[in-house]
């Protein structure tokens, strides 16, 4: 195969600036106020979706795109299925980095932290509130394992939709929530030149201490 040279392609970036004083020595709540602006623009779409980058078991780092369904003081929440990929490397290792990504607002968040089950009846009150055909996915998946072909689960899935015509589907004990508690949330804004606006905000014995990065 021969070199794809895609040194053409370029931006220039100019929508807005950064400064520590915008952050005001609470990252979590200007990420609510960035989420906000990414949730309203009409060129983004699923806003809370964020790279997770996981160490596994093979000692190898691996990202992959998840949905964040909820954030606190504490951290930012998403769901999966504990046996997954993903999951087992969280057992294995759990610190954890998070990244957004809003092009149309030409903005980063890095995120750095550790990540912990989330309590049973927290999954439980989220499962209950997924649509059922996502509820039944969760049952019928057993993520990240081989199979030889889609219509395995697709036939397991048709046998659920029966058994489940009646009843409402318990979130099963392999799937539930994990909460990310950052220690290190780094914003990123483009600025023309390859000048970027860089504020990293880390945790240190329980404060957030703020200081500007070179580009």
């Amino acid at each position: 195969m021969k070199k794809e040279d895609l040194g053409h392609l370029r931006k220039s970036y100019d929508k807005s600036t950064l400064e520590i004083t915008d952050v005001k020595n609470d990252p979590m709540e200007f990420f609510k106020l960035w989420l906000a602006e990414a949730v309203e623009h009409p060129d983004i779409e699923e806003a809370n979706a964020m790279s997770l980058a996981t160490l596994g078991l093979d000692d190898f780092p691996k990202a992959r795109v998840v949905l964040l369904k909820a954030f606190t003081s504490e951290g930012f929440v998403f769901y999966t299925n504990y046996q997954s990929e993903k999951g087992m490397a969280i057992d294995h290792h759990c610190k954890v980095g998070l990244s957004f990504f809003w092009p149309a607002l030409e903005r980063q968040v890095i995120v750095k932290g550790e990540a912990e089950k989330l309590a049973p009846e927290d999954s439980d009150a989220y499962f209950k509130s997924r649509p059922v055909g996502s509820q039944l996915g969760a049952i019928v998946s057993d993520q990240s394992k081989m199979i030889s072909d889609r219509s395995i689960i697709e036939a397991k899935l048709e046998a659920l939709e029966i058994q489940f015509e009646n009843e409402v589907p318990k979130r099963p004990e392999h799937w539930g929530g994990y909460l990310v508690k950052p220690n290190c949330i780094e914003f990123w804004q483009g600025r023309a030149n390859r000048l970027h606006d860089r504020i990293r905000c880390q945790l240190q014995s329980g404060f957030w201490n703020l200081e500007r990065l070179a580009p």
